[in-house]
């Protein structure tokens, strides 16, 4: 026969299981750093606007660039500069790390990809994606003489 334990304590069942710190540990950890930038994005009838967080970052950590595939390519990367410090310091525990993100965007075929613009301010990347005008795509359709 097999004597089986029942365990009536219900509120320690929940207790171990929420402070199950191996569940946690994995999820805190400080080596999993892939984040991404939250983003808006808008559009008026000039153009449209990508607005990132990106706090604490300069336009030196900043790359954005048009790929062969009509994609805006935004990437951003920091390294934590290492400081010469005059007395030796053993860490017992160290969070400040390299951070990356790459996001690829596929741009609208009404974008003037040549007059795309960006700035940094107070921790906001801004970039202006300017539209073609009616006008301006008439003139980029092209008709093919047939000879």
């Amino acid at each position: 026969m097999l004597v089986a334990t029942r365990n009536n304590d219900l509120m320690s069942t929940m207790f171990n299981e929420l402070m199950n710190w191996n569940r946690w540990n994995g999820m805190c950890s400080s080596e999993d750093t892939t984040t991404a930038p939250k983003m808006n994005v808008s559009e008026s009838d000039k153009d449209y606007r990508l607005e990132l967080s990106i706090p604490g970052m300069k336009k030196e950590d900043l790359n954005l660039s048009v790929d062969p595939d009509n994609n805006l390519v935004i990437e951003m990367q920091t390294k934590e500069e290492k400081k010469e410090d005059k007395e030796k310091r053993h860490f017992l525990r160290r969070e400040f790390s390299t951070t990356q993100f790459k996001q690829m965007l596929t741009l609208p075929e009404n974008v003037k990809k040549d007059a795309i613009g960006a700035k940094v301010e107070n921790g906001i990347l801004t970039v202006t994606l300017p539209k073609f005008t009616p006008e301006e795509q008439k003139q980029l359709a092209q008709t093919i003489a047939i000879e």
